[in-house]
């Protein structure tokens, strides 16, 4: 099983750009030292650099390319734009917060997150994170951590907010949310920030990138009652992974029969799930019932 703990992710640029100065050097015909030789790199940084391990910078890349014979100014500037994105994908917004986040080492998740084209999101007790109000959310943050001081508390509802901007803009990301019937009724008793958040999610719902469904206590015992995850998918070759939450260890696979096993869960849900329209229908009524 392909799991990683606690993960720096290299970004989706650093994994085209590592795949793309691989085929280059192996189709120049040279070996990593002969490379390295000619480019004054340690061979160990360079293998670091191939397999995305490691960052690099326009000025070795175009030493590397000139070694490898790449002349045409289509090709070169294609990577060097791989590297450029790269650098900028690593000036994190989420650096300034980096001392909460740290204590609830939420990085990782930031890091896969903030690359994702599409992401799959089942939930058992919580309204996904992009999908939450701010009121909601600090509710939750504050009931959860319970170590954390009001300062800490502020942070992370700020960085919750901010997340919200992938599902904007032109570039937005595609989010399709099953959530369990749990995630709403454990809030009925507090009905104010339980209507804030059901308007939001029915106006969630108008955006055509956005699918909520929600999964009732009536479909019984299903699939995923192990616990929440996240299916993420980036732009091609990357591949998939899934974020799976589990407290202060939550991993992430990258296997693709770990990822084929969580996708097929996720089909049962939605497939048990109330669809877009009757859950949308579900929430005005509910919102009614307040």
């Amino acid at each position: 099983m392909a799991s990683k703990r606690n993960p720096v992710l290299k970004s989706v640029y650093r994994r085209q750009l590592s795949t793309r100065l691989k085929e280059l050097r192996e189709k120049a015909e040279l070996k990593m030292a002969d490379v390295a030789a000619a480019v004054e790199i340690n061979q160990g940084s360079l293998s670091r650099i191939e397999s995305g391990d490691r960052g690099t910078t326009p000025v070795l890349v175009k030493a590397m390319l000139d070694c490898y014979g790449v002349t045409d100014p289509v090709i070169r500037e294609d990577i060097l734009d791989l590297v450029r994105a790269d650098q900028a994908q690593r000036q994190q917004w989420w650096r300034k917060y980096s001392a909460v986040i740290n204590t609830t080492q939420y990085g990782g998740y930031l890091a896969l997150e903030s690359s994702a084209v599409t992401l799959r999101n089942y939930e058992t007790e919580l309204i996904p994170g992009l999908l939450q109000t701010e009121e909601y959310a600090r509710q939750v943050i504050t009931s959860m951590r319970v170590d954390l001081t009001p300062v800490q508390v502020d942070a992370l509802v700020k960085v919750r907010m901010n997340r919200k901007k992938l599902l904007e803009g032109e570039s937005a990301a595609k989010l399709w949310a099953v959530i369990d019937e749990a995630a709403f009724r454990r809030i009925e008793d507090t009905a104010q920030v339980l209507r804030g958040q059901l308007e939001q999610l029915l106006e969630a719902t108008e955006q055509t990138h956005v699918t909520v469904q929600m999964l009732p206590f009536s479909a019984g015992f299903h699939p995923g009652l192990d616990g929440s995850f996240v299916l993420m998918a980036f732009p091609e070759p990357n591949p998939d992974v899934v974020w799976v939450e589990n407290g202060p260890n939550s991993v992430y696979f990258e296997g693709s029969a770990d990822v084929e096993r969580y996708t097929e869960v996720f089909d049962h849900l939605r497939a048990r799930a109330l669809g877009p329209p009757e859950t949308r229908t579900w929430l005005n009524d509910l919102l009614k019932e307040l």
